[in-house]
C-alpha cells in the first residue's frame, strides 16, 4: 500500500500517524515544507521517502511531489494530512490522482458551516439558526428574530479564527466596517458549555474509538480575548453524546477518519432548540482535534489512537485494547502576559506523577493553545480542578 502523508512534521507528534502506518507494512511517503535535515529522527524513520517543497500553499509544487511518487511507486492508495488547513488541497489532489477518500464536494460540505446544517437535520440534531451576512438592514432583521448577541464567523474557516460575538448595534457596524472578503454567516448565540465527540470511525461510519472533551471557555473567546486555555478529556463518554455523534457521522457518510465534532450542552433553555442539558450542534471537523489533543486522548484512555487510526486505514479494524483504565486528562496553558504564583519548577515537582507533557507552544498555535502548557492525568475530577487552579494561580 502506498500512503502519502502531508506535513508529517507538524504538529510535532503527527509523525506517529506515519510510524503506525509503517508498522503495518505500509509504504509511507511524506511531503512537507520542513527541510529534511530539520526533521526529527523519529519522523525520518517513520517515512519511506520524503519530498521537500518550499511552499505547501503552491499547488503546482505539491502536485509535482505526488506525481513523482506516483511515477516511482505506482498507484497511490491514500493521501492524508489530518490537518484542517490542508483539507481542501488534500481533496483536490485526490481528485487529480484518482485517490480514495473525500473529494472536493465532500470537503466543502463538512467545512462549510452553512452546508453542515442539512446533515444535522438528517441526523435529527438541533442546530442554531443562521443567515449569510449581507447588508446591515438584512442582518438587523435576523437579529430582531433571534436577539443579541449573535456570532459572526467565516462560512469556511479554520478553528475560531476571525470569529466574533456581536453584542449590540455598534458591534454590528464595526463588523461591517471591516469589509471582509470571504462569506460570513451570522448565527444565533447559544448559551451552553462547548463539548466535543472525538474519535475514529471505520469505512461504514461506525465509531471504533471515541472520547468526550469539555471546553470552558470557548476557543472563540480564548482567541479573541487572549484568555488562558484549559480543557479536559472526560473520563467517560456520556451516552447522549455518543448517540448524537454516531448519528452525525452516519448522516455525513464519513469513512475512515479521525473526527472532532463540536456541540453545545445547553445551560439555559433555548426556544425551538432544547432545555437545560440538551445537546445542540456547533460544527464538525473531519480531522483530529487540534494541538496535542490526540495525545491527551491516548493518556486519558490508556490507548494509542495513532495505531487505531492506522489499523482502520489499513485493515478497517483494530485489535487495540480499548477497555483499559481511564482518567481525566487536562490541558492547562498559561499566557506570558501574566505573573503566576507558582513556578514551573514547583508545578513539575509537585505533580511529577501526573504530568504527561509540558512545553512552550509553537507561536503558530499559541493564540488558541496558550504559551506554556501542562498536560496531566487524574483519577478524580476534584484533583484535576485543584491542579488547574494551582497552575493558573496569579
Amino acid at each position: 500500500m502506498n500512503f502519502i502523508f502531508r506535513s508529517p512534521a507538524f504538529p510535532k507528534t503527527y509523525y506517529r500517524f506515519c510510524q503506525k502506518l509503517r508498522d503495518n507494512g505500509t509504504n509511507v511517503l511524506g511531503i512537507g515544507d520542513t527541510p529534511y535535515d530539520a526533521l526529527t529522527n523519529e519522523c525520518k524513520d517513520s517515512l519511506s521517502e520524503y519530498y521537500y517543497v518550499n511552499n505547501m500553499e503552491d499547488y503546482e509544487q505539491v502536485f509535482k511531489a505526488v506525481a513523482y511518487f506516483s511515477f516511482k511507486y505506482g498507484k497511490i492508495d491514500y493521501l492524508e494530512s489530518n490537518n484542517e488547513y490542508w483539507l481542501h488541497q488534500d481533496a483536490k489532489l485526490r481528485e487529480d490522482f484518482n485517490i480514495w477518500g473525500p473529494k472536493l464536494k465532500n470537503v466543502v460540505d463538512f467545512t462549510s458551516k452553512s452546508k453542515m446544517k442539512k446533515y444535522y437535520e438528517k441526523a435529527g440534531v438541533a442546530h442554531a439558526r443562521y443567515k449569510f451576512s449581507s447588508d446591515i438592514n438584512s442582518d438587523l432583521e435576523f437579529i430582531n428574530l433571534v436577539g443579541y448577541p449573535i456570532v459572526a464567523k467565516p462560512d469556511v474557516g479554520v478553528g475560531a479564527a476571525e470569529t466574533f460575538k456581536i453584542k449590540c448595534y455598534d458591534d454590528l457596524l464595526n463588523f461591517h466596517d471591516h469589509h471582509y472578503t470571504v462569506p460570513y454567516i451570522l448565527e444565533e448565540f447559544i448559551e451552553g458549555n462547548i463539548i466535543s465527540f472525538d474519535g475514529i470511525c471505520d469505512e461504514q461510519s461506525n465509531v471504533v474509538y471515541c472520547d468526550n472533551e469539555i471546553f470552558p471557555p470557548s476557543i472563540m473567546d480564548i482567541v479573541n480575548e487572549n484568555l488562558e486555555v484549559s480543557y479536559y478529556v472526560n473520563k467517560e463518554c456520556p451516552k447522549d453524546v455518543f448517540d448524537i455523534g454516531q448519528a452525525v457521522l452516519k448522516a455525513f457518510g464519513i469513512q475512515k477518519r479521525y473526527f472532532h465534532l463540536e456541540f453545545f450542552r445547553l445551560t439555559k433553555p433555548k426556544p425551538g432548540l432544547g432545555e437545560v442539558g440538551d445537546i445542540v450542534a456547533l460544527e464538525v471537523n473531519m480531522r483530529p482535534p487540534g494541538g496535542y489533543t490526540p495525545d491527551m486522548i491516548n493518556f486519558a484512555g490508556s490507548v494509542d489512537t495513532y495505531k487505531i487510526w492506522a489499523d482502520i486505514m489499513c485493515f478497517n479494524q483494530t485489535n487495540v485494547d480499548i477497555n483499559k483504565e481511564k482518567f481525566y486528562c487536562v490541558y492547562v496553558a498559561r499566557r506570558d502576559r501574566y505573573n503566576y504564583l507558582n513556578t514551573t519548577e514547583n508545578i513539575l515537582y509537585k505533580y511529577q506523577n501526573n504530568i504527561k507533557m509540558h512545553e512552550r507552544m509553537p507561536e503558530i498555535l499559541s493564540a488558541a493553545m496558550g504559551n506554556e502548557q501542562f498536560t496531566a492525568i487524574f483519577k478524580n475530577y476534584d484533583d484535576m480542578e485543584i491542579f488547574r487552579k494551582y497552575v493558573l494561580a496569579k
